[in-house]
């Protein structure tokens, strides 16, 4: 862009009177925003404006209007000529009062066109932030659950089914076991979030005689929006069970607070 051949186009002083219309302003407001340095043409013009409506005084109306004339570069051909003669008349005061007004009215809407502009602007750019912080969210869940359900659609994987026990009889799970890899997989979105203070702890067990072996706890269980968790199984599980355990977990599980339990098939 000419940046001198812009400014002499007049569209600043347009734009900072306020007579532009609200696409041309936006498109100025764009100019400004890519051309920092036209804010110094903008800061003298606004300059001119408040020093011609500061220098307006009755007892001055033919400087007040030689200014707003110089102003808005009138032809001084076509300019009214007042003889020196002339008896004084109030109208060319009245006339630079009028002017002057209207004129920081322009300036007073202006701006605030501008920061309405600029408040958009911000908007508009946070609303992206957010939508596209949502869509990475969104393609990291569906990344997790694509590979969730390769897992547990995978024949070689166990799927076991815990029951509800009888301290919440609407509770459910379900375990898949890769043995091969030795992950167990606990699916507890049947399960309530634990009260504060308490989290669920996994068991595996052997039968005969029962012996429960921690596989560990469900910490994070209100941030897994899958509640989905991968735990490290070495053992030949009979069985697997759930509880609900003081934070940090037992070394034993508390069986009135045992929630589901399911058998390996045999």
């Amino acid at each position: 862009m000419n940046i001198e051949k812009y400014i002499s186009s007049g569209i600043l002083e347009l734009y900072v009177y306020g007579v532009l219309s609200e696409e041309e302003n936006t498109a100025v407001y764009e100019v400004l925003q890519a051309h920092p340095e036209l804010e110094k043409e903008i800061r003298e013009i606004e300059v001119g404006l408040m020093q011609l409506s500061t220098a307006v005084a009755p007892y001055e109306p033919r400087a007040v209007y030689d200014r707003i004339k110089d102003k808005l570069e009138l032809n001084k051909d076509e300019a009214p000529v007042i003889p020196l003669g002339q008896k004084r008349s109030n109208w060319p005061a009245y006339l630079g009062w009028a002017a002057s007004i209207a004129l920081l009215i322009g300036l007073v809407a202006q701006f605030n066109i501008n920061k309405k502009l600029q408040q958009q602007i911000v908007n508009n750019k946070t609303e992206k932030i957010i939508l596209e912080g949502k869509i990475n969210v969104a393609e990291e869940d569906l990344s997790k659950t694509k590979l969730l359900l390769n897992i547990i659609r995978n024949k070689d994987i166990i799927a076991i089914p815990l029951q509800a026990q009888e301290v919440d009889p609407t509770a459910y799970a379900a375990v898949y076991w890769d043995k091969k890899n030795q992950t167990t997989y606990i699916d507890v979105v049947g399960l309530p979030t634990p009260p504060p203070g308490k989290v669920y702890q996994v068991w595996s067990l052997k039968l005969n005689p029962l012996t429960p072996t921690s596989l560990g706890v469900l910490d994070d269980f209100e941030n897994n929006n899958n509640k989905v968790f991968a735990l490290t199984n070495r053992n030949e599980s009979e069985a697997f069970g759930i509880t609900l355990e003081p934070e940090g977990g037992s070394e034993s599980p508390t069986l009135e607070q045992l929630y589901t339990l399911g058998m390996v098939a045999s």
